[in-house]
């Protein structure tokens, strides 16, 4: 599976945790940024991230931002992406079976959320596959338009 991930400097120090953790996994992966805890705009990476798997050249995404709120926000304006603000295991789960969520958005504030549930996240989302049930299917494209 290749993964799109990037951050901005609010989401940096939990972007550099997934991505070792992605390597370790044995994941390819492509970071678009950023590479320091330096102020910046997080849609100057969140969007051609979003952009890049919406074309297909990724099969998903992992934004970081200080709340994960900017990066949904940036992500869900590309036409074909589904992005969910995961903050606990069964709404990582549920994005995905019923949603098909093609990006996942994460809290890199420790006040949002902690570290290691951040990990577990990851790896249920990445686990999870779509239920493919109608009517989740339906909604889908409801949503697409």
């Amino acid at each position: 599976m290749k993964i799109a991930i990037a951050s901005d400097h609010g989401g940096f120090a939990l972007k550099k945790k997934i991505k070792k953790y992605l390597i370790e996994k044995k994941y390819e992966i492509k970071d678009f940024g950023t590479n320091s805890e330096e102020s910046c705009d997080y849609p100057d990476f969140a969007r051609p991230a979003a952009e890049a798997v919406a074309k297909g050249d990724f099969d998903r995404g992992i934004f970081c931002c200080g709340s994960g709120v900017g990066v949904s926000i940036t992500a869900n304006k590309i036409k074909g992406i589904r992005a969910v603000n995961a903050y606990s295991e069964e709404i990582a789960k549920q994005s995905r079976e019923h949603g098909d969520c093609n990006v996942l958005t994460l809290a890199g504030r420790d006040k949002y959320l902690d570290p290691e549930l951040a990990l577990k996240i990851v790896s249920i989302w990445l686990a999870t596959p779509f239920s493919g049930d109608e009517r989740h299917l339906r909604r889908i494209k409801k949503i697409e338009g």
